[in-house]
This record gives structure tokens, sequence and C-alpha cells, in this order.
């Protein structure tokens, strides 16, 4: 009797591993760095701020869509985001989702780079070890995963994305000097200019939160234009009189983040490869996950939830850029006030107004704030491994307020484009928050 009740116990205990499997342990550390591998792979690639944004979004909206089938503290963002259907759901008990969530990750980030292999390499490196641990459990939650991103990839090969790399180039009319002109060294293109036609992910459309337009061009002193003018020409003076000591400059360099910037050394030109804006933000997401001990479905959450309002921030922001169609501050200032003046930092290659680091960085503030709180302080340290000091913040907005005037520092926008695009992004971090119900229960914190 004894030995048979042993065997009834041990059948039950049998069946409770199998119906969660608990052989692999994943924790919110992969998750981070699956993320940074592909902030790596991008910089690598030279992706433009915009594209790398809607890279970052459809990979953790793949991982989210996971974690939502198996926690009932989220909900699928189908029917929430535009035309988003629901994910297959699995009824498999070997199934970890926390894999799941990163093959589903590792499934689109590969499809959306140029360099996949890097992608591999660093996903292979940990998937080998999961599945030589426990290979019934790695694959069954493999066969999921791949079926949740098949299922984004499906909605996201709609999103017009492939219909504007066929689109014509931007038309630059020099005959209007008020009007956006190439700048140098390298006298780019101007970079997505039918990115507005891109499906918006939360937001109605791309012009929903479109701005006021922009000071109206005048050479005339005292009128608005040229005091915004002027300002940014006398910035940068202030700051050449002491680079080395200038708050001024540091923060322009941290906040940098600009992947085109192109080297000239005699007859050769060649690239320094920097992080987006996106990515920088990315990067304090992941700072805020570690230091509130977010475990992995939090931090899914974080990450996709920021990752949704950037790339909502760059669709508002490109379509103000490509109709108000501003010149920048260098090509007038080298016009009219002194032809041997330069930036602080090298002028992006795309229209002025808004200013789309304080577009970003107003709307990923408001979503972080909404997650971990008004008086988060936190160091950031995104910027070292681009030979930049850690700079601290006594809270998101305190970092999105200076991430926009680093743009002044650095001498490629006008006060307009920062006060506004700022408002902007807020607008449209505000409308996510209230439009996406991601949590059963409203996240502690209201945006302000």
């Amino acid at each position: 009797m004894k030995s048979f009740i042993l065997l009834i116990l041990s059948s039950i205990l049998l069946s409770s591993c199998k119906d969660k499997p608990q052989n692999i342990e994943v924790t919110s550390e992969d998750f981070h760095a699956a993320n940074d591998h592909l902030t790596k792979v991008m910089v690598h690639d030279i992706f433009s701020p915009p594209v790398a944004s809607r890279v970052y979004t459809y990979s953790n909206i793949a991982a989210y869509e996971v974690i939502a089938q198996y926690d009932t503290n989220y909900n699928s963002l189908a029917g929430q985001l535009t035309n988003l259907g629901p994910a297959p759901i699995s009824t498999s008990k070997q199934i970890n989702p926390e894999i799941a969530a990163l093959v589903a990750f590792y499934e689109i980030g590969k499809n959306l780079v140029f360099s996949e292999e890097r992608l591999i390499i660093n996903r292979d490196s940990i998937f080998n070890i999961w599945k030589s641990k426990d290979e019934q459990t790695f694959k069954a939650s493999e066969a999921y995963g791949l079926q949740v991103a098949y299922h984004i990839k499906e909605w996201m090969s709609k999103d017009n994305y492939s219909e504007t790399r066929t689109m014509p180039k931007f038309s630059v009319h020099t005959d209007e000097e008020s009007r956006w002109q190439p700048t140098p060294p390298s006298y780019m293109d101007g970079i997505e200019p039918h990115w507005s036609k891109i499906r918006p992910f939360a937001i109605n459309a791309a012009n929903q939160f479109k701005p006021v337009p922009p000071p109206e061009f005048s050479m005339e002193p005292g009128s608005r234009f040229h005091t915004e003018l002027m300002e940014v020409y006398n910035i940068r003076d202030e700051i050449s009189k002491d680079e080395e000591n200038s708050d001024k400059m540091a923060i322009a360099k941290f906040w940098d983040c600009n992947p085109y910037v192109s080297i000239s050394r005699g007859h050769l030109m060649f690239a320094t490869k920097k992080i987006t804006p996106g990515g920088h933000w990315m990067g304090i997401a992941k700072i805020a996950c570690q230091k509130s001990k977010a475990d992995f479905n939090k931090s899914v959450y974080a990450y996709t939830k920021v990752s949704v309002a950037l790339a909502d921030g760059f669709i508002s922001c490109w379509d103000e850029k490509y109709r108000s169609n501003l010149v920048r501050p260098e090509t007038i200032i080298n016009k009219y006030i002194d032809d041997s003046w330069t930036s602080v930092l090298q002028t992006p290659p795309f229209p002025e107004y808004t200013s789309g680091h304080s577009v970003v960085s107003g709307a990923a503030a408001i979503i972080l704030t909404n997650i971990f709180g008004e008086d988060f302080s936190f160091d950031d340290d995104t910027e070292m491994e681009y030979g930049l000091p850690v700079r601290s913040f006594k809270s998101f907005k305190d970092a999105s307020l200076e991430a926009a005037n680093s743009r002044l520092y650095g001498g490629i926008h006008y006060r307009a484009a920062i006060e506004v695009g700022l408002d902007q992004g807020q607008a449209v971090g505000n409308f996510i928050i209230n439009k996406l119900e991601m949590t059963n229960s409203k996240d502690k914190f209201a945006a302000k």
C-alpha cells in the first residue's frame, strides 16, 4: 500500500513539472540583452532614427503578445493597435513563455536588420544552452514563438513601409531660402520624406498632433525667426570660449545620437556609428527596469510601450518636418552671418521643424513616468559605449528637457522646434497612455 501511494505521488509530481516547465531559467536580463543586441546591429547597419524605431516596436510587440497569452496581468494589443488581430493561442503545457517571447523577438528583429547573422550569433549563444538543458521544452516554446512572429510579420507587411522604399526622393527648392537644403559635409538627401505614410501604431493618423507652424522666415532684426537664429549663433560662440569645461557642450555631445556623422580626412570620407535617439531611450527603459527590479514580463511591457511611443512620435514628427520644410540654422548662418560658422553637432539630413529629439524624448518620458513614477532618478550610462560619461537625472522629464535643449546647444535647431516638439511628443505619449489598456490595473502613476 505504501509503495502504491508513493507511485501516485510521483505521478502527480511529474505531471506538475510537465504543466509548468522549470528546467530552463530565463530572466529579465536575457530580454535586456536581446534589445541591446538589436541596438548594436542597427548601429552597425546605420539605421535612420525613424526606421530604427520601427524595428524596436515590431520586435517588442511580438514578445509582448506572447506574454499577454500567459500572464493575466497583461492584455493583448490586438484590437488596440491599428489593424492588429489576435495572436495564435497554444494549448501546449510544455511551453516556457519567456523563451517563446524571445524567439518571437529575435525572429522579427533578424528580418528587419541587414546584418541578420550578427543577431543570429547572439541569439544562438543563449538558445543553444537552453536547448541542451531541455530540448523538448525549448522546441515547443520555439514553435509557439515562431507562430506569433509569423502573425506579427503578416501584420507588419501591410504598414506601407515597402511602398515607401519605391517613392521618389525629396525635391529641394533652392530658389526659396526658407526651405530646407542639404547640409555639409556630405550634403545627403532628405531622409525618409514619406515616413508620414507609414501606418501608425496607436495614434489615429500622422497629422493627429499637427503642431502650430514654425515662426515665419525673416532676416529682419527683431523678428521671431531672426531672434531665434541669432540665439543659435551666439550659443555656439559662448561654448567656443571654453569647450572643455562647457556643460552645454557636454549635453550636446551626450544627446547627439546621430547615426549619419561623416568625417573627412583629405580625400576620404567615412561615417562614425552612433546610437539613434530612440535607441538611447530604449537604453533608459532598460536602466529603469533594472533599477526597479522589474521581472521579465514587466520589462517586456515597458520596452513595448516605450517603443510604440517612439514609433508614433517619429511618424508625427516626420509628418511635420516635410510639411513645414524649414531650413536649418547652419544654412542661413553661413549665408548671411558667418560663412565659416559650424555647428557643435553635425546637422542631420532632414528638415528642421519640429525637433525629432524633442518629440520622441517627450513621448518616451511620459510613458516611462507613467510606468515608474514622477521622481524616478537614474544614472544614464547609455552613451558610455560611445565614449561619453554617465549623466544623472532626477526624473524622466528632466532627461527629456535636457535632450531637447541639447539640439539648441548643438546648433542644429531653433528654440521653437524644441519647445513645440516637446509639447507634440508629450501629447503623443499621453494619448497612448489613455488609449492602450495593456495592464488590468491602471499604472500607479498618472501622466502629467
